[in-house]
């Protein structure tokens, strides 16, 4: 059975076909904000023309309760373990999940080392830095801020894809970058005690969310028309057999006390639940709805991050955190190109309404013209009756 034989009621046979697309997706553990590049100068017309349905808008809720989650989740597991730890757990159960999928619709592992390098390289651009780097982030500052810091990774990854070559940055993509930078400013704020540790964390989950957009970049030159459950197994494996390197130099994890059973049960739930089966609901969605549906997951994200964090964690949200995270979700949709659509179907309705008022007066005029005017006597009123 072929992995990528899912189809959908809106017409994409196969996931296959998503990648031919050239919807480029960092996938290689599926965290919150990896939509790092939704291409929609290749399909925007037909992912625009798809109506959610009520189980679309079920799945996307659920996709951001996940990826909202992992920022939940790890930010229990830092508490007592070191980030390079948590990442080397992450990667290693999520890689352990996914492989019984693999093997079952039909994928085989890459037979020489030339063919692992492009998974090697995705592995690292992709789960290695920008898990290492949002995990050491969430040390400094709550999930909620993480999780609005994060979703500057299509904002990047717009720079990044502009600057190779990639990507023509347009007017409406590079008001998005401006707005998401002001966002960022917001955010950091000033004069707040604990300053330094705040701003140290921003920037290194910003780093992560750079690091996802180098991912796009890496994925499209060297992963394109790779099926996507593969390029997720392969990159997961191999960002487990760096991290168990890096963590075993660094944290010599056989060393560290063994956590809590809260910290355990986080660790497991971040890995299978928050990686490995939003993956799978991802790639669904994404064949159901189209990658502009989708991209809004990625305004629901810091809610669900937000709102888990306060419920369980009591973490306070602040009011720059709202302005910042509303500010950073308005340049996400310039960059999408919905605002833009927006507007311009708004300007389209006042001229057609104007058009019609034009009309409705002239009407009206001429209605009222000729009930004060004789019609023998009056000669434009003639001629108008002559000429309708």
């Amino acid at each position: 059975m072929d992995g990528s034989n899912w189809t959908s009621r809106s017409g994409v046979t196969s996931l296959d076909a998503v990648s031919r697309n050239r919807f480029m997706i960092g996938c290689g553990g599926i965290q919150p904000g990896m939509i790092v590049s939704l291409e929609l100068d290749g399909g925007q017309a037909m992912d625009k023309a798809r109506t959610m349905d009520g189980q679309d808008w079920l799945l996307l809720l659920l996709l951001s309760m996940l990826w909202g989650g992992s920022f939940f989740f790890a930010a229990i597991a830092v508490r007592e373990l070191p980030p390079l730890t948590v990442v080397l757990v992450r990667v290693a159960l999520a890689s352990l999940t996914l492989l019984p999928f693999f093997w079952y619709f039909g994928h085989r592992l890459p037979s020489g080392w030339r063919q692992w390098l492009p998974f090697l390289g995705m592995g690292v651009l992709n789960n290695v830095l920008p898990f290492s780097l949002i995990f050491a982030g969430q040390t400094q500052i709550g999930a909620g801020l993480a999780s609005i810091v994060n979703a500057l990774t299509p904002l990047f990854t717009v720079i990044v894809l502009a600057g190779f070559g990639e990507e023509r940055l347009t007017m409406s993509r590079g008001f998005g970058v401006l707005l998401g930078v002001s966002g960022v400013a917001v955010l950091h704020g000033s004069g707040v005690s604990g300053e330094d540790a705040r701003l140290s964390g921003i920037l290194l989950c910003m780093g992560g969310a750079l690091s996802y957009g180098f991912s796009a970049l890496w994925g499209r030159r060297r992963l394109s028309g790779v099926a996507p459950l593969k390029s997720a197994t392969c990159q997961l494996i191999c960002s487990t057999a760096v991290m168990a390197v890096v963590a075993g130099l660094i944290d010599r994890p056989w060393r560290l006390e063994m956590p809590g059973s809260g910290v355990l049960l986080a660790l497991v739930a971040l890995a299978i639940l928050a990686t490995a089966l939003a993956y799978l609901l991802f790639f669904r969605l994404l064949v159901r709805a189209g990658a502009g549906n989708v991209m809004l997951v990625t305004l629901l994200i810091p809610v669900s991050a937000m709102t888990l964090a306060g419920l369980f964690l009591n973490e306070p949200v602040h009011l720059r955190e709202i302005a910042g995270a509303a500010t950073i979700g308005i340049g996400l949709l310039f960059i999408d190109g919905r605002a833009f659509g927006w507007l311009a179907a708004l300007r389209t309705g006042r001229n057609r309404a104007g058009a019609s008022q034009e009309s409705c007066i002239s009407n009206f005029t001429r209605v009222k013209h000729e009930s004060e005017h004789s019609f023998s006597s009056c000669g434009p009123c003639r001629r108008i009756r002559t000429d309708g």
